[in-house]
């Protein structure tokens, strides 16, 4: 039974994503539910920042409500696509039930995490 609960199809409108430039850093603020059924919101803006040239992504994790595997597959494919026109990609402000992900799979330890969006910005050069 659906009960609109996280990962599940209720509401399949449950992501939304806001993208804006700083500098050479495309800051990609997804608000709502990553998972399965919305992995394409987030997927082609991240995509097309990185064909716009944007050498850095940032994702303002929050607003980011819950994530599952193929919600981080997404940032984990949009990692490497970065680093292949030698970029990267940066998470800031994740909460607690988006950051424990991260956590028990191990991923943080590929993306560099920063506290707040303000500490990313300013840590990233030329912003």
């Amino acid at each position: 039974m659906d009960r609109g609960m996280p990962g599940s199809t209720s509401n399949r409108g449950r992501l939304t994503v806001e993208v804006r430039r700083e500098g050479e850093t495309a800051v990609i603020a997804p608000e709502g539910e990553l998972d399965h059924h919305t992995a394409d919101v987030l997927r082609a803006p991240l995509h097309s920042s990185v064909e716009e040239g944007c050498t850095r992504l940032l994702v303002d994790c929050s607003r980011l409500e819950f994530l599952d595997s193929t919600g981080l597959n997404v940032l984990l494919a949009a990692r490497l696509e970065a680093e292949a026109v030698g970029g990267a990609v940066h998470l800031a402000a994740m909460r607690p039930v988006v950051a424990r992900v991260f956590e028990i799979t191990g991923a943080g330890a590929v993306f560099t995490v920063h506290e707040t969006l303000g500490d990313a910005l300013r840590e990233l050069p030329d912003t």
